[in-house]
């Protein structure tokens, strides 16, 4: 699909298959050009480069993610380095202490870690429920919600383990009020990754994600989503949130109105360089994530299909945990239990083939810098292990 712009990073391990996009995506050659452009711009503009990267570089990235998602306003984006960050300007805008957080038990490690640690603190109280079984989560967590007593609801859209999405977001961003509870969507395994329409919730919802993945911009350009009146005064706060139209007590620490009042302080904004290329590349390209979700999906269903074929190998006993199965929102990865994960990692490394496991779960990312022919070699591959 856009093999012929990663002919860069391709062609530095011609050998390798890399099938761990849901990892550590690959860079398009575009990146190449934006980081020195970046380089060039903050040495040229030096003690103006600030001006000209809120001017230009910032609401051209707004743009492109409140297009992605069907934002009304670019206005309510901010940028970090990590999502964490973000997570803890969010938490820290929560008025009551401790904050009783509804989460699962499937989210990623820097608000899992995170939580844990403020629970040791004293900080959060965090109620987790169990993924499993998955046909009945979206039911479970939604009665939980329902429930009360939560001032903060943090969900992945698709965990990042086991590839399932979470579902229900509208009947959650439902229960969501500017006085609590608060809907905090971690999106990094969706954005981009599936189309992701938040226009009917955008006002009720709080979205973090960052091009590190399926943006293919690399690690720095994570940002958050942050509806209208929600948290307007996050206690961890950085010099960039003083600019702009300020509300707050006389002689207090002002905020901004829109999604600003969330921005932390200086960070390395050339991420943001390589999330505007590999935006515009795909407007030239013509290519939306409705196009690169279709092109993943077939290749899955090939690989998958193989693999369940092959009845007389190692494959066998192979649990799929989020199998392609009709044409709904999915993952970009398959995620695959095993009892012998590990040692197939081990023995896919060996024929150049990059993958990851979780624990017992292996997981094998598609995208638009592969073609028939890869996934050709991968079954090959896998058939001899």
């Amino acid at each position: 699909m856009l093999k012929h712009r990663f002919t860069r990073a391709l062609s530095l391990d011609p050998q390798r298959l890399h099938f761990a996009g849901h990892s550590h995506h690959l860079w398009p050659d575009v990146t190449f050009d934006a980081q020195v452009r970046a380089w060039a711009e903050a040495n040229h503009y030096a003690d103006r480069k600030w001006d000209l990267i809120f001017a230009e570089v910032i609401p051209a990235a707004q743009g492109h993610v409140a297009r992605q998602l069907g934002l009304s306003s670019p206005d309510s984006v901010v940028f970090t380095s990590n999502t964490h960050d973000l997570l803890l300007r969010v938490v820290s805008a929560v008025e009551k202490k401790p904050v009783r957080i509804l989460s699962t038990d499937g989210e990623f490690h820097s608000f899992r870690r995170q939580a844990e640690r403020w629970e040791e603190a004293g900080d959060v109280v965090v109620t987790r429920i169990p993924l499993a079984p998955i046909e009945t989560f979206e039911d479970r967590f939604l009665q939980a919600a329902q429930a009360g007593g939560h001032d903060l609801i943090f969900v992945s859209q698709v965990f990042f383990r086991t590839g399932q999405l979470s579902g229900g977001m509208e009947a959650l961003a439902a229960l969501s009020q500017p006085a609590g509870p608060w809907v905090v969507i971690d999106g990094y395994h969706g954005f981009m990754a599936t189309p992701t329409d938040l226009s009917p919730i955008e006002d009720r919802v709080f979205y973090l994600a960052g091009g590190y993945k399926y943006a293919m911009a690399g690690e720095g350009a994570c940002f958050l989503h942050a509806p209208p009146g929600f948290g307007p005064r996050p206690a961890v706060t950085g010099w960039f949130a003083e600019f702009g139209e300020l509300e707050g007590p006389a002689g207090g620490v002002g905020y901004r109105t829109d999604g600003g009042r969330f921005w932390g302080a200086t960070f390395d904004v050339s991420a943001l360089y390589r999330f505007n290329a590999v935006q515009d590349m795909l407007s030239e390209e013509g290519v939306s994530v409705t196009d690169m979700a279709a092109h993943s999906r077939g290749l899955m269903q090939t690989f998958q299909t193989a693999l369940q074929d092959a009845d007389d190998t190692i494959w066998a006993e192979a649990e799929w945990l989020n199998p392609v199965d009709g044409d709904g929102p999915r993952a970009r990865f398959l995620a695959i239990r095993h009892p012998k994960a590990a040692d197939i990692r081990a023995r896919l490394i060996e024929h150049h083939v990059i993958t990851d496991v979780r624990d017992d779960v292996i997981r094998f990312g598609f995208g638009p810098y592969q073609d028939e022919g890869d996934v050709k070699r991968l079954i090959d591959i896998c058939g001899t292990i």
